[in-house]
């Protein structure tokens, strides 16, 4: 269910969807794309998506509940990969001049950390109930876009997760380095979750899209000559070759590696998460994908993806208690997911849809990281009927 409208240069949206879901397949602990709810009764979860804005000729700000994904991708992206529940933003985005584009939001996250100094007993009629209240929990980020050669686009941008008792105003502000506002800040106590991030995309190769993208989480410059010792960053390549040698074929590759311990942070009030689920890449950390796919459009409305992914993932380090600096990557795997398939899309009319899909998975190691529903070899069969969005 949904609906949009604006007066002038002030709009609205609003969607709702209510799943249900036996057995759950998107738990937070899952190394799923699949994308996350907060859930009841272990079958049900309803997603609210909306918000008012304002737009002018060169930019747009608003509320909103919404989805994010931040970073060239065709598998999902590793800045904000999108999979997680949506939460409340302010957004702000400008475009000034044709080649800078600026994106903005401050967000109000779920921590799901029961604060106790806010908790309460009530009395109800079954009887004493505490009443839970979670820490609050916070988010600024931004990204400055260049584009100083046609076709051709350079992204940075850097984020912070905090958790004050309230927002804090110089989050409020959308072009600052979080980072150093952090330090001075908080000054001799821990500091807060903050990370950068790259993006580079060129199509000035003719039919041929290269991109790639960086998340760090934390640097040090000293650990890059050491063979002990490994930054915490995720780093995405790949490429899209179209329309050549044949018109409308496509084929795409692309490679994801991401160290131990990013997007994993030790104070549970400001980790990379809302909700409980990761909002970067969605295998996390310590982990390696590769996707590779053919895509072809015989027909105008009519879309044919066929493709492969080989993803891993190594030891969970948060768990075996081991130190933050100097666990080697993909020491062991401890999941594996091979994958490949054949997804068919065609629209029928205006806002009707209809689609197939087949795939078949092969899922083996830690079992906690997968659904029971989709845990070793299986063969999975899709098809649905969308009708006005």
């Amino acid at each position: 269910m949904e609906a949009t409208g604006y007066v002038g240069k002030c709009g609205f949206y609003a969607s709702l969807r209510d799943n249900h879901e036996k057995p759950l397949l998107g738990k937070p602990e899952y190394l799923t794309q699949r994308e996350g709810g907060s859930v009841k009764n272990e079958t049900d979860w309803s997603e609210m998506q909306g918000g008012v804005t304002y737009a002018w000729k060169w930019g747009n700000a608003g509320l909103v509940k919404d989805a994010l994904q931040w970073g060239n991708n065709y598998n999902m992206a590793n800045i904000f990969g999108g999979h997680n529940p949506t939460f409340v933003q302010i957004r702000l985005n400008i475009t000034p001049v044709k080649w800078f584009d600026f994106n903005y939001f401050h967000g109000w996250l779920d921590s799901r950390i029961v604060d106790s100094t806010e908790s309460f007993w009530v009395t109800t009629s079954s009887g004493a109930e505490y009443r839970k209240v979670y820490h609050k929990k916070f988010q600024a980020a931004n990204i400055f876009t260049f584009t100083p050669l046609k076709k051709f686009k350079l992204s940075f941008g850097n984020s912070i997760i905090y958790d004050y008792d309230n927002v804090n105003p110089a989050y409020l502000i959308p072009v600052f380095f979080y980072k150093s506002v952090d330090h001075s800040q908080t000054m001799g106590i821990n500091n807060m979750n903050s990370q950068m991030f790259f993006d580079i995309s060129s199509r000035q190769i003719k039919n041929l899209h290269l991109y790639a993208t960086m998340f760090i989480d934390e640097f040090s410059a000293s650990r890059i000559t050491k063979d002990d010792e490994w930054n915490f960053i995720s780093y995405k390549a790949g490429f899209r070759l179209s329309n050549f040698p044949v018109s409308n074929l496509s084929f795409t590759s692309e490679f994801t590696y991401t160290y131990p311990l990013t997007f994993q942070h030790y104070v549970p009030t400001i980790t990379f998460e809302t909700a409980l689920y990761n909002m970067g890449h969605y295998m996390k950390d310590n982990s390696r994908e590769w996707y590779l796919a053919f895509d072809y459009k015989p027909m105008r409305t009519m879309n044919i993806n066929i493709f492969l992914i080989d993803a891993i993932r190594g030891p969970d380090y948060t768990e075996l208690g081991t130190d933050r600096v100097g666990n080697p990557p993909l020491e062991t795997i401890e999941w594996r997911n091979t994958a490949y398939g054949l997804k068919a899309s065609y629209q029928v009319i205006n806002d009707l849809y209809v689609w197939v899909a087949a795939s078949y998975s092969d899922i083996r190691g830690d079992k906690r990281w997968s659904a029971d529903y989709f845990y070793g070899k299986k063969t999975t069969l899709n098809a649905g009927v969308t009708v006005g969005f």
